[in-house]
């Protein structure tokens, strides 16, 4: 697995796509190679967890570069990537090369993936997404978990930061108070694991959390 990546520039461009809920947004990052988000890697927590189960179908939405999705698919676990953003699908079946058709360009709040999920890794996604729609990622989670299906990952957690310039929030990425979270995931998931993070990049350091949440048996949403 080659690294392909542009060098990120040392300070922020200016970008004329503001809205992370867009594709566009995601595209000319990822195109212009400022992508503070990547770990270059495969995170520690991540590898700790996949040795603690047994091979599952796993889907990993919003999947940027892709690196657990090769990672996976090198030990034999059934994996599909998606992203919404062309540039980041290019990126990541770059890094992939001949496992490059594990990823493919889809929105996670329509796409039906080819297996039922027994694990969506969250990593970048939720805190990617605008607060708004926070709701809608948790009903997409929920159904498409069956009962037992584990929502497990880092979660970006902490007090929300505001622009007092534009009113508004700032992000992305977008934490979320941990009260917020439990509000949001608890009604079809239940907590199985709480665990510090050790290795975080810089953008996520501090604030993030492996969390592993299993689907309840109660009728999908």
């Amino acid at each position: 697995m080659s690294d392909t990546r542009p060098t990120a520039p040392a300070t922020a461009p200016i970008f004329e796509n503001r809205d992370p809920n867009a594709p566009g947004f995601w595209d000319e990052r990822f195109g212009r190679g400022y992508m503070p988000w990547d770990q270059a890697g495969v995170p520690a927590s991540f590898k700790t967890f996949v040795e603690r189960h047994a091979p599952m179908p796993v889907l990993i939405p919003g999947c940027g570069s892709a690196y657990e999705a090769c990672w996976l698919a090198e030990k034999g676990w059934p994996v599909r990537a998606i992203d919404f953003a062309p540039n980041a699908v290019e990126a990541a079946r770059a890094q992939l090369g001949e496992r490059a058709e594990l990823v493919e360009v889809a929105d996670f709040f329509t796409y039906q993936p080819p297996f039922e999920p027994g694990w969506i890794y969250e990593r970048a996604f939720m805190c990617a997404l605008p607060p708004s729609r926070r709701d809608d990622y948790t009903a997409r989670m929920a159904a498409l978990l069956p009962a037992g299906g584990l929502l497990a990952g880092f979660f970006f957690i902490g007090a929300m930061q505001k622009d007092l310039s534009e009113d508004s929030s700032k992000g992305p990425p977008f934490c979320i108070e941990r009260a917020e979270l439990d509000a949001l995931l608890t009604p079809h998931f239940e907590l199985l694991e709480d665990e510090p993070v050790s290795d975080s990049i810089a953008v996520f350091a501090g604030r993030e959390r492996w969390l592993t949440w299993r689907r309840r048996g109660a009728t999908r949403a």
